[in-house]
């Protein structure tokens, strides 16, 4: 099925609004949680370490690996939605 450029257009704006999002969230944790909220966090204990501390160490690292799950199913429900999967 050859995909008309009004849906295309449409794809790509979807697909834009997913990594807009993605992206918002993965400033939000590595930028928010890890440099400017890491005073309010470090307030709390997180399995024996500050939580700001442990953000700033893994816990991006452990969300921007959801991210990319999460991506991933987002493109293929997409791709699905305008019948362009593989």
């Amino acid at each position: 099925m050859s995909i008309t450029q009004e849906n295309a257009t449409a794809y790509w704006k979807e697909n834009l609004r997913i990594i807009l999002s993605y992206l918002a969230i993965w400033f939000v944790v590595s930028y928010g949680c890890g440099i400017l909220f890491i005073d309010e966090l470090n307030a709390i204990p997180f399995f024996g370490f500050k939580l700001g501390f442990w953000f700033a160490q893994q816990g991006s690292i452990f969300v921007f690996c959801g991210l990319i799950v999460a991506y991933v199913i987002s493109m293929n429900k997409l791709d699905e939605k305008y019948d362009v999967h593989e």
